[in-house]
């Protein structure tokens, strides 16, 4: 009976593992498919934000990093979509997610004391791309943002 109790936890961990370390986080995702064939990768960082800052408020921002998959093999392209589907990632919650036909979009907030830390914008489907915005963000300024464009 003592081994039945220490059996099937340990049977249930082995199965559970490997399925818990197919799942990507945020920042293997963007590492991933930065490597791949194809993908272009700009990275925009607080020098030139400081610099554009000059001519616009950049809200707080202190870099830009997008991958773009528009030269892409569709295998890449099917791939990341994929992937994006099985994001797990503890670190950020959903703001919103959107499908429409084969258009799917995420956007995650990493929030630490009330501010907005990262912006995640996972786009799948004829716009794939892949979008971080890091900063000290105020929501006040992403609701000044969204009104200010509608």
């Amino acid at each position: 009976m003592k081994t039945k109790k220490i059996l099937l936890p340990l049977l249930a961990l082995f199965f559970i593992y490997p399925v818990m370390q197919a799942q990507k986080n945020v920042n293997q995702l963007f590492s991933q498919f930065s490597k791949e064939k194809g993908v272009e990768h700009v990275n925009v960082g607080s020098f030139a934000l400081k610099f554009a800052n000059l001519f616009h408020d950049t809200m707080g921002v202190t870099g830009v990093e997008v991958l773009s998959f528009d030269d892409c093999d569709k295998s890449v392209k099917d791939k990341l979509t994929k992937e994006i589907a099985s994001l797990k990632d503890e670190n950020y919650e959903t703001m919103v997610s959107a499908n429409e036909g084969n258009q799917r979009a995420k956007v995650l907030l990493k929030i630490k004391d009330d501010m907005i830390k990262e912006i995640i914008i996972l786009a799948s489907g004829d716009g794939l791309a892949l979008i971080r915005i890091k900063g000290n963000i105020k929501p006040s300024d992403i609701d000044k943002v969204i009104k200010d464009n509608k």
